[in-house]
């Protein structure tokens, strides 16, 4: 699956993971979506599910500081928008916050539900604290690959305490 991030600068470039994965070419910095880019958007109607691969080209992950994400992603973009259902952060600035992924956790997270399991874990290896995000959500992470609607989202959010 193509990875792409699109970059608003705004954290510490040392510590910004999609910056990292342009340099390793895992992702392409991009300035527009394309219609058949997934975004991930952490306020978007619609959760992320594995039949949303079938109508996707690529995954977008919007860089940016969770500081400014409510103006971040106020603006439109094209794309087919999408939350990811909740999961772990397992990097060393938000570990085990609910939600409050790094750009590589989302994409990675996202790899993992829409099938692409092995891409998943090869983004997280490049990172130090990666195998903490899987080791993290590595149950949810299976369930939310399994799960065909919403409501199967909700059930496993519920069964796992996460509301």
């Amino acid at each position: 699956m193509k990875l792409q991030v699109l970059m608003f600068y705004q954290d510490d470039p040392k510590k910004c993971t999609a910056a990292k994965m342009v340099k390793f070419g895992l992702a392409q910095n991009i300035k527009k979506i394309g219609s058949k880019g997934l975004v991930l958007d952490p306020f978007a109607e619609k959760t992320l599910l594995p039949k949303d691969a079938s109508v996707i080209h690529s995954i977008v992950g919007i860089d940016c500081s969770w500081n400014l994400a409510d103006h971040a992603f106020s603006q439109k973009f094209n794309g087919i928008k999408r939350k990811l259902p909740p999961l772990l952060a397992g990097n060393p600035v938000n570990y085990s916050k609910l939600n409050k992924l790094t750009t590589a956790e989302a994409l990675s997270g996202s790899l993992y539900i829409l099938g692409f399991k092995e891409q998943s874990l090869e983004l997280l290896n490049k990172f130090k604290w990666g195998h903490t995000f899987y080791e993290l959500n590595q149950n949810l992470l299976n369930d939310y690959s399994e799960s065909t609607t919403e409501e199967d989202i909700q059930n496993i959010v519920a069964d796992y305490g996460l509301i």
